[in-house]
């Protein structure tokens, strides 16, 4: 028998979208600098670095422009933080959006929680924009770091949007690209979902729910 779960929680970046570590990977060969640099800065001092700081809008693109610079210079290779926000914006993953149709049409509640930041550098390009109004669109609720001033991994984050949606932890299927994100929905109880791919999510996510959420 299927498990009693009513609701399912999505991260964006990285399960709706393609990973922003692509664009991170293309940026670095581009640039001719180290792989893996991008991730290093923003995993140093990860709560209170230029990036933590900007996904709760606690500071500006023009300062997180160059404390950024500062972070990456101190690992061997300045960057600037703008370079790094004009790449973060990933195509979305039909499969995802046709799903999230499906699992509305079943009647599971839907939210989203995303780390994010407001600057105009950061958004999706005029091509991309039409898929992620339709795929945001899908949900009922949406809560993004830099409006609320929490980011993930903060346990006060979920816990917001389980308020928000109306429902228990324990109700609650949460899916995240980034292990760490995932370790405080399943401490709250929720079942958490590890992305990889959009294939893997999908076929995870149909085992949990007993639901077919890739056939015709």
């Amino acid at each position: 028998m299927p498990l009693p779960f009513t609701a399912v929680i999505f991260d964006f970046g990285g399960v709706i979208t393609a990973s922003p570590f692509e664009g991170f990977t293309r940026l670095e060969a581009e640039r001719g600098l180290p792989a893996g640099l991008i991730r290093r800065v923003n995993a140093t001092n990860p709560d209170d670095n230029a990036w933590a700081r900007l996904e709760r809008s606690e500071i500006d693109t023009a300062a997180f422009d160059t404390l950024f610079a500062a972070e990456s210079e101190a690992l061997g290779h300045r960057l600037s933080g703008c370079a790094v926000l004009s790449v973060i914006a990933g195509a979305v993953r039909p499969e995802m959006v046709a799903a999230l149709g499906k699992l509305r049409a079943a009647g599971y509640r839907l939210g989203c929680i995303t780390n994010n930041v407001l600057s105009e550098e950061s958004q999706p390009g005029a091509a991309l924009k039409p898929a992620y109004a339709e795929a945001l669109g899908h949900f009922e609720q949406v809560i993004e770091s830099a409006r609320v001033g929490l980011r993930k991994p903060d346990p006060r984050i979920y816990a917001l949007m389980c308020e928000r949606l109306g429902v228990a932890p324990e109700t609650c299927v949460y899916l995240d690209d980034l292990g760490i994100n995932c370790k405080p929905a399943a401490m709250l109880g929720m079942h958490a979902i590890k992305v990889t791919s959009g294939a893997q999510a999908l076929a995870d996510l149909e085992v949990a729910l007993g639901l077919d959420l890739t056939g015709d």
